[in-house]
């Protein structure tokens, strides 16, 4: 089935997983969604991301494996949805802000694909806020 907004519904399923303290999740694959786990397993928020192929005809398959602290606290504390299909939310340089003073990070799509917002800032371009995560 189609959905509306696959970013909130990946987010959404991640927010879930953690909350029961599941070990991984899959979910379908599109590049997006493969972007975002990638950039979250490289800022050290997820452990590992695996496309897993399917037989023909069939979409293929992101596997997220979840991380937790050896106390068994999950890493991800909290994720929150910026811009959304409905209202698209664009910052410019000077206005990507720091997440909790810089425990968190936001995650922006730009012209030259998705960073964090500390790599936007870096670089001197903004894009659409697409969610916090801390």
């Amino acid at each position: 089935m189609a959905t509306t907004d696959p970013i909130a519904e990946f987010l959404t399923t991640l927010r879930n997983a953690i909350a029961v303290h599941k070990d991984a999740i899959t979910i379908p694959h599109s590049k997006v969604r493969e972007a975002i786990a990638k950039l979250l397993h490289q800022e050290g928020y997820i452990n590992d991301v695996k496309v897993l192929s399917s037989a023909a005809g069939q979409s293929s398959m992101l596997q997220v494996e979840l991380k937790y602290a050896p106390n068994g606290a999950a890493i991800i504390q909290g994720i929150r949805r910026i811009s959304r299909p409905g209202q698209r939310i664009y910052s410019s340089t000077g206005r990507l802000h720091k997440v909790l003073g810089g425990v968190g990070m936001s995650v922006v799509s730009t012209s030259a694909g998705l960073m964090t917002d500390q790599d936007a800032r870096d670089q001197g371009i903004g894009g659409e806020v697409l969610f916090k995560i801390w």
